[in-house]
C-alpha cells in the first residue's frame, strides 16, 4: 500500500521539518511493515511537503500511526502546520513484466 501525505507548514519551519525528518527517517523506514519512505518538497509552493511511503497494508500503517514513534514525530511538527494535512492510501496497479 502506498501512502502519500501532503503537509503544508509555515515556510520558515521548512528547515526544521527537514532536520526532524532526517533524524527520524531511518526509524520510520525500519518500522515493521514499512518498506520505503521518501520526503518530497514542492518546487512552487514554499512550506509544502509530501511524504511517500510503502506499507505492507493498512494494518501496518495503523500500527505505526498508534506508535510512540509517530506520536513523537507528530508532536514535534503539528504546531508548524498552516493547512490541514491531507493523506491518500493507494494501491499500485502498474502491470509488471514477467
Amino acid at each position: 500500500m502506498i501512502r502519500i501525505v501532503k503537509l503544508t507548514m509555515a515556510p520558515e519551519r521548512g528547515a526544521d521539518f527537514e532536520t526532524l525528518f532526517a533524524e527520524r527517517q531511518e526509524a520510520i523506514r525500519h518500522y515493521p511493515g514499512c518498506s520505503h519512505l521518501e520526503l518530497w518538497k514542492d518546487r512552487s509552493h514554499a512550506g509544502v511537503y509530501f511524504t511517500y511511503s510503502i506499507w505492507d497494508g493498512p494494518e501496518s500503517l495503523d500500527h505505526y500511526r498508534h506508535s510512540p514513534l509517530f506520536a513523537e514525530v507528530w508532536a514535534g511538527i503539528k504546531g508548524w502546520f498552516t493547512g490541514r494535512p491531507e493523506a491518500w492510501s493507494l494501491d499500485d496497479k502498474t502491470p509488471r513484466l514477467q
